[in-house]
């Protein structure tokens, strides 16, 4: 179950980017970003998910929105991706998943009768100020950025 709701700001956060820069909340606010949250670089549904939202990045901006993937991988496992898949937008290295926690994505999940702690791939969009306008939870990762844009449109 998320811990956050459509109309409340994102939680207090400081993590690193790609790029080894520092970034909170703060950083968030501006413009309406696409927060979105996923399990682990370079597997199959999570590079499905960035290629779409690379390939749409230029569409999103036009409607005023950045992107800004989080997954608990390092920085330089996320400078791998992108560099592999040529990712035109931030990824933020939750290594210790505070703020996954925090937005109530770091949960149990199940895979092959196995049980482990992960993140359940979300979607958040923020207006200007970090509040939560909508929430994917069912995200089509081969269609994420044409899930944003109809889900955007359908106001």
């Amino acid at each position: 179950m998320l811990n956050i709701k459509i109309g409340e700001q994102v939680p207090e956060f400081s993590t690193i980017t790609d790029k080894g820069a520092a970034f909170t909340l703060a950083d968030l606010k501006g413009s309406p970003t696409v927060l979105y949250f996923y399990p682990k670089d370079n597997t199959s549904g999570c590079t499905l998910e960035a290629k779409s939202l690379r390939d749409g990045r230029e569409e999103l901006a036009r409607r005023g929105y950045k992107i800004i993937g989080v997954s608990p991988d390092s920085v330089r496992s996320h400078q791998n991706f992108c560099a592999k898949h040529e990712l035109n937008f931030t990824l933020l290295a939750d290594v210790d998943h505070t703020l996954s926690e925090a937005v109530g994505v770091w949960r149990m999940k199940k895979m092959y009768g196995r049980e482990y702690m992960g993140i359940v791939r979300t979607t958040l969009l923020l207006d200007a100020e970090a509040r939560v306008t909508h929430i994917i939870e069912k995200v089509d990762t081969k269609e994420s950025y044409a899930q944003i844009v109809k889900l955007l449109d359908n106001k």
